[in-house]
């Protein structure tokens, strides 16, 4: 591919190409100025036959005959619907967009590869983490998360590679890090994107390296891990902003698999709240309630913001409610119960009455949630979409027992 170009930069990720069924994809990527052909602004095309398209003051050589499309986003690249249910893992669909993203995962499994899983919030993004590690040859071996947007920095640097004792204040003994308890399994790095920029390069070094160096050491160890990232952000626009080094991007990226999001694959609706039912233990009365061919229409018309953590926090209000709550009821607690205005205490600092709202907010959902679950802490954590050992975590900080 030949890119001359009159300017002294160009946008790092001009367009993607892709290897389907029916030959190769081109899509450009959202970036201004666009690509231009004959005047008119491209966004995908297949390979055909010859043609030249321009980005900006650049220009593209590549191969393919053009098809012009107007300024909106267009869809998915259609494919032929699937009759028959595909599974893997936890995960289960029928639409060609979640079977090709199965697809996907059951080749990653099948190795060793970095794999990075790209998806909006809600679409299963560490269940599909955890149904790879499950597939493949380390599955007896160690599965271990770490959400990195739940920490500051120097608290997952020492999460993610460990500590010696005395390397800062308060680190009264050696801590063993996650990749080190890892060793020989996988390690899940759920929202890479919120990784600080000064952490980028030190998870570089274990990417490349396979090594890792606790703090307040001054040697590197080695490490068999399999590392699976997750983010809702897109990480290439990240890149482009400086926020996120490309070499990293690129070491993540060696097998990246979309998951698709629930609006995109509605037809998968029925089969999930079905799944979703039985993992809640709905009896074959409630079950039969919340899968009426009604009922199951107006969920498939609803947008589903959050996907399908939103849909199973739903269903899971329908339960308790033991009725066919209508999607529209986002909280049906509240809904039902009289409105009682909030207060706050101005006296305080911003960040002090957000900590004390944070932490009441935090209490009240862990003793709701065990409550609802009968006290079984691996059951709710999965309810809740939340690591197990968080959520103990979670019931320590607020003296709370299972």
């Amino acid at each position: 591919m030949n890119l001359p170009s009159e300017e002294s930069a160009v946008p790092r990720f001009h367009c993607e190409m892709k290897s389907e069924q029916k030959g190769a994809r081109a899509r450009a990527q959202d970036e201004r100025p666009g690509t231009y052909v004959d005047g008119v602004r491209w966004r995908q095309s297949r390979a055909r036959g010859r043609s030249g398209s321009t980005g900006g003051h650049s220009s593209a050589r590549h191969g393919m005959q053009v098809a012009p499309a107007p300024e909106e986003a267009l869809p998915s690249v259609t494919q032929e619907p699937a009759a028959a249910q595909a599974t893997f893992g936890e995960l289960v669909a029928t639409s060609a967009a979640a079977r090709a993203s199965f697809e996907r995962m059951a080749c990653a499994a099948a190795c060793n590869a970095t794999v990075l899983l790209e998806g909006e919030t809600g679409t299963g993004k560490s269940r599909a983490a955890l149904a790879i590690h499950r597939a493949g040859a380390r599955a007896n071996a160690p599965f271990l998360v770490v959400d990195c947007g739940a920490l500051p920095a120097n608290l997952l640097e020492s999460e993610l590679f460990g500590h010696e004792k005395g390397a800062f204040t308060g680190a009264i003994q050696r801590r063993v890090g996650a990749f080190e308890e890892a060793d020989g399994g996988t390690i899940f790095l759920d929202e890479i994107g919120e990784l600080p920029a000064e952490l980028q390069p030190k998870l570089l070094r274990v990417l490349e390296n396979r090594e890792i160096r606790r703090l307040g050491s001054n040697t590197y160890q080695a490490v068999n891990v399999r590392v699976i990232a997750a983010t809702h952000r897109d990480l290439r626009a990240e890149v482009q902003e400086g926020r996120f080094r490309a070499d990293l991007f690129f070491r993540l990226a060696v097998v990246g698999i979309p998951l698709p999001s629930l609006r995109e694959r509605t037809e998968d609706i029925p089969l999930i709240v079905e799944r979703i039912l039985a993992g809640l233990g709905a009896t074959p009365e409630q079950l039969a309630k919340l899968t009426t061919p009604d009922f199951l229409t107006r969920l498939q018309r609803a947008a589903w913001p959050g996907n399908v953590r939103e849909l199973r926090n739903h269903l899971e209000r329908c339960l308790v409610f033991q009725s066919a709550l209508p999607p529209t009821a986002t909280d049906a607690v509240n809904a039902l119960a009289p409105a009682v205005p909030r207060r706050v205490d101005a006296s305080l600092t911003y960040a002090e009455s957000r900590r004390r709202a944070l932490e009441t907010f935090e209490h009240d959902y862990i003793e709701a949630l065990l409550e609802l679950h009968g006290g079984k802490v691996s059951q709710a954590a999965a309810a809740a979409d939340m690591d197990r050992v968080y959520l103990y975590r979670l019931l320590r900080r607020h003296g709370l027992k299972s």
